[in-house]
């Protein structure tokens, strides 16, 4: 049995093909064997199944949906693939005799190493290509994989094809190559790669009249729909044709397949990635003959596209609109999306994005210090130098507690792990990576060896494994001077996570000085327990401290022309660093808006008008909504209890009709930061988490959403 994925989803069985219906269990098919052999996260295929918009049932409704699609498997005599569930998600694994997709990435693998002989190189590629039966997925009704996955697989197929031709037109062959040539220029009006080589292949052929014709069709084109001339080599092509000039044989680098990792020159009619308004502005995308490489902001497979949850929202209001503080590339391009038939013997639509832009940071790949003395970072590991905290606020104790922490002389520990120096922990979005990365910068002078800080959560909230963390810390600690280096490894799950990171097994490290920071939402006792160290736990702002935030974030005048509405703001907000920095920028881009007014505006659903309309990744209740996905279901439907009933509930005895929360349960919920320190009582639910819970279960309640 084989699955068929370039095309219509399908399962094959030597010459008999069943095409699936469209319906929930091929969504998820479609998207575990998009990801063969990864682990996919459950959220990822809730919005794969579901689109954007889940029903509140939605994860126990996935396992339903997995349960059904093995009893497809049974239906149709699938053996020997099995959708495994493991941590955090689902697999399934396939090979190149069982996934179609597989097969094809092997086959262009195998064409790589035929440079050498572009004749069996052509021949392997055209037998590759010839596995795409039709329009990608034309049975799978899934917006989230025709937007984030379709795309990507069609790039795999163009540059294929183009480089085909390529080989054509190096072998002579040019009356084949105007063949697929006609067709792709057609199809990808905006791709400037094909109408090159087909105004060559014309010129190569003796019909010099046509190919300069080609040519103005594509400069009107660009002109007329994309405001932007022709690039470079277009152009000097078309002036070697009015010359007459003999173009010579077509050079070896046209023969030369790029190496596997090679990044390969992609040519895109896309006005948004040409900055300069011009075409001639290639994007380069490290497009690997067989495989996709993701880009540094891309959506890893088997992630959620959800907005990257970052670092924790902190004091500093300047940093809401940055989701990710690392250091990535630069501004990212917007491409501009082409839709039509597939080539050759793939006639249905695609839709095909040009590739975004790939920056690495000088010094990346080497792991070399930079000139700020801070470790290179590693960007697709999450691993890049501390960035600044602007306007920083609040947290005076904390900081000067931290910072005398760190700058003291390391202590001598235990031989068998590095000595652990702080873990800053408290509620989502209290504040913990901001005091972590504000303090860290203050110190720099103690630290000549560099800080670093490392991502322990990729964007979708999935934890990073120690061994993918370690081998991205051997590379930027290992080239490092003399001297101390800082550790800020940010959002830790759990102990288990940064153990391996504290034993000699970890990162080599530049000497016994090495300085680890941990932030988490966990309270972290037992990595106490074995390891040491001293607790930053966090809690809401002072009322004193709220109002400081916003004098630094909207200016003294402002504020200080209504300090009583000021005062207000702060405690609709409960004093909370993540929606008073929310609301900060929100205030930014509305200049007139009298504070008192705002008042009126948020107090009427502080919930709803907590964040930010371009950022909806920036948001209390995705921030909550993040936070509980986390948990434990058991926890979860216990936290939805206590946060529905009185407070009463979460004293040691309880109300008579409701019965007690177990103590256990209590203490598990405070160590994850959902739960704060009384009074009254000994623990208390913050009132903005606690309108989320309700909130949420209000409109759960209301869904009738048949699943």
């Amino acid at each position: 049995m084989r699955f068929q994925l370039l095309g219509p989803l399908a399962l094959a069985d030597g010459p008999d093909t069943v095409v699936l219906q469209p319906s929930k269990p091929a969504n998820l098919l479609a998207a575990l064997l998009l990801n063969a052999n990864s682990t996919v996260s459950a959220g990822y295929l809730q919005r794969a199944v579901w689109g954007e918009e889940q029903p509140a049932t939605a994860k126990a409704a996935l396992q339903t949906c997995v349960l059904r699609l093995r009893r497809l498997f049974a239906k149709h005599g699938v053996t020997g693939t099995a959708i495994e569930a493991v941590p955090g998600g689902y697999r399934i694994v396939a090979g190149p005799p069982t996934l179609d997709l597989l097969a094809y990435r092997d086959q262009v693998r195998r064409a790589t190493a035929m440079d050498h002989d572009p004749e069996a190189e052509l021949y392997t590629l055209r037998d590759a290509l010839s596995l795409w039966q039709g329009a990608l997925l034309a049975n799978v009704r899934s917006a989230v994989l025709h937007r984030d996955e379709v795309p990507r697989l069609a790039e795999e197929r163009l540059r294929v094809v183009e480089r085909v031709c390529d080989l054509l037109l190096g072998l002579g062959r040019c009356g084949e190559a105007l063949v697929d040539l006609w067709t792709a220029t057609r199809v990808y009006p905006g791709h400037e790669r094909f109408h090159e080589q087909l105004i060559e292949a014309l010129y190569r052929s003796g019909r010099q009249s046509q190919a300069l014709a080609e040519y103005r069709r594509v400069k009107d084109f660009l002109r007329e729909e994309l405001g932007v001339d022709p690039s470079p080599s277009l152009r000097r092509l078309e002036l070697s044709i009015l010359r007459g000039e003999d173009l010579g044989p077509v050079g070896q680098a046209a023969l030369a397949a790029p190496a596997p990792g090679q990044a390969a020159p992609v040519v895109s009619a896309s006005a948004e990635a040409v900055g300069s308004g011009s075409a001639s502005g290639a994007v380069v995308s490290r497009v690997v003959w067989g495989e996709t490489v993701p880009q540094p902001d891309a959506e890893p497979p088997g992630s959620e596209p959800a907005p990257a949850p970052g670092p924790d929202l902190a004091s500093a209001p300047d940093a809401v609109p940055a989701p990710d503080l690392a250091p990535g590339p630069g501004p990212a391009t917007i491409p501009t999306l082409v839709t039509a038939p597939a080539l050759m013997s793939a006639p249905a639509p695609v839709t095909v994005p040009a590739p975004a832009p790939v920056t690495v940071p000088p010094g990346a790949a080497t792991g070399a210090p930079s000139a700020a003395g801070a470790c290179a970072p590693s960007v697709d590991a999450g691993v890049g130098p501390v960035p600044g905290v602007p306007h920083f606020t609040g947290r005076a104790a904390e900081a000067e507690a931290m910072a005398a922490r760190l700058t003291a002389p390391p202590s001598t520990g235990p031989a068998d792990h590095r000595a652990l120096a702080v873990v800053v922990s408290g509620a989502p979005g209290i504040g913990k990576s901001a005091l972590a990365q504000h303090v860290a910068r203050q110190v720099g002078d103690a630290f000549p060896a560099g800080r670093l800080l490392v991502r322990m959560t990729r964007g979708d909230g999935e934890p990073r494994t120690a061994g993918e963390v370690s081998a991205a810390l051997a590379d930027a600690l290992g080239a490092t001077g003399e001297g101390r280096a800082l550790l800020i490894l940010d959002d830790v799950v759990d102990a288990d996570q940064v153990r391996p990171l504290l034993t000699p097994g970890g990162p080599p490290g530049p000497g016994p000085g090495l300085a680890v920071v941990v932030t988490s939402r966990m309270g972290l006792g037992g990595l106490i327990a074995t390891h040491g160290g001293w607790v930053q736990r966090l809690t809401a702002f002072t009322e004193a401290e709220s109002y400081g935030l916003l004098l630094a974030a909207l200016g003294a005048e402002r504020v200080e022309a209504e300090p009583e509405a000021a005062h207000r703001l702060t405690a609709v907000c409960g004093h909370f660093p993540a929606a008073l920095r929310i609301l900060t920028a929100r205030l930014l881009t509305r200049p007139a808006l009298l504070l008192a007014d705002a008042v009126d505006w948020l107090g009427d659903d502080p919930l709803a008008r907590l964040t930010l309309t371009d950022s909806p990744g920036h948001s209390v209740t995705g921030l909550f909504d993040r936070a509980l996905d986390r948990l434990d279901p058991r926890l979860s439907q216990a936290f939805t209890h206590l946060a529905q009933g009185p407070p009463e509930l979460l004293a040691d005895g309880g109300p008579e009709h409701e019965g007690p929360v177990p103590e256990a349960v209590r203490e598990q919920l405070a160590d994850a930061g959902l739960l704060e320190d009384g009074p009254p009582g000994p623990y208390r639910i913050h009132g903005l988490l606690r309108a989320h819970v309700r909130r949420t279960a209000r409109i759960r309640d209301r869904r009738t959403e048949k699943v």
